[in-house]
């Protein structure tokens, strides 16, 4: 069982009187799993009152910002509903990943809460680095939300492809829907690989917010992929990360 004590002081990022920045593992919730641990609950548990300002998926790791009052928690949630807010992720994918390339697809939630690319796949299609579907095969059935991510190729073997993504938008499951359904999933997902056995390689990497508390200074916050990631892409150094 993971202790909040411990997890806590070899994950801090960034610390101060209103937020808490953690590079949380793979495989633990930040709030709201029914039957099972998340970092909220844990930090709870240890007398600790934590607000998240943004989720990533329990199968994610990386960078995680929460909010210690409600006073700084709602400046901050203004800004992710706004859109002010830098996101950058890693992914490791499959497949010949062109250079750069954006993603605008609608999203909607069908069966058993799943997230899914609301038009028929087959109506995808690329236009140079832009991949989209025609607004008269959106459905119309469903509630749809309008969703762009953006990426570029740092690392490519011709099988594989290491991608610093922007989600413009920030829906649930976005990048791993959007870079599935265009051919280039994520490795280890379990939304579209039910037999995996190894770690989704997507991590939540660079947070950009401007802190009000800090006479409105731009907080840019960085998690490091841990080893588990890395061993992914062998011959990438990620010295390289740097330059981006």
């Amino acid at each position: 069982m993971i202790e909040w004590a411990s997890l806590r002081a070899e994950r801090v990022l960034a610390e101060d009187a209103a937020i808490l920045a953690l590079n949380k593992p793979a495989g633990v919730s930040v709030t709201g799993e029914r039957h099972d641990t998340d970092l909220v609950r844990m930090a709870a548990e240890a007398g600790e009152t934590l607000y998240p300002v943004h989720r990533i998926d329990k199968a994610t790791s990386g960078l995680v910002l929460f909010a210690k009052d409600l006073a700084a928690h709602g400046g901050l949630t203004r800004q992710f509903n706004k859109r002010t807010v830098d996101k950058r992720y890693l992914a490791v994918v499959t497949g010949d990943v062109p250079e750069r390339g954006a993603i605008e697809l609608p999203l909607s939630t069908g069966r058993k809460n799943r997230v899914r690319v609301a038009a028929p796949r087959e109506a995808i299609a690329a236009t140079g680095d832009r991949w989209g579907v025609p607004a008269s095969q959106v459905f119309t059935h469903v509630k749809t939300y309008p969703s762009l991510t953006e990426f570029e190729t740092v690392w490519t073997d011709g099988a594989r492809a290491l991608l610093a993504v922007r989600p413009v938008t920030g829906r649930r499951h976005q990048i791993r829907v959007h870079l599935a359904w265009i051919g280039f999933a994520v490795v280890g997902d379990p939304l579209f690989d039910k037999h995996s056995t190894q770690r989704t390689l997507l991590h939540s990497w660079r947070l950009s917010v401007d802190a009000a508390w800090r006479d409105d200074e731009r907080l840019a916050l960085e998690a490091e992929p841990g080893a588990d990631f890395l061993s992914a892409i062998g011959d990438f150094d990620p010295k390289a990360l740097a330059d981006l």
